[in-house]
């Protein structure tokens, strides 16, 4: 079975980036860096913290590495 885990909005606004996570685990979620690898790296970290703690009581190590996040919407502003 295939389900949406996360939708991705990243934003750039006059030097940082900011990003938007949703999902249906924590809701929404925002962060903000003045580094694209940096925001990247919140938001991963964010995402494992909540995928642990979601479904390590209901599915093995198999079935979780069966799921990937589905959709990244990059949202160009400015030569991002």
């Amino acid at each position: 079975m295939e389900e949406v885990l996360y939708n991705i909005e990243i934003h750039r606004n006059e030097g940082n980036y900011m990003g938007k996570i949703y999902s249906d685990i924590d809701g929404v979620k925002e962060f903000e860096n003045n580094r694209i690898d940096r925001l990247l790296r919140d938001i991963i970290v964010d995402m494992q913290l909540a995928l642990d703690d979601e479904f390590s009581s209901r599915m093995t190590a198999t079935d979780l590495a069966s799921c990937s996040v589905k959709t990244l919407v990059l949202v160009k502003n400015r030569g991002i």
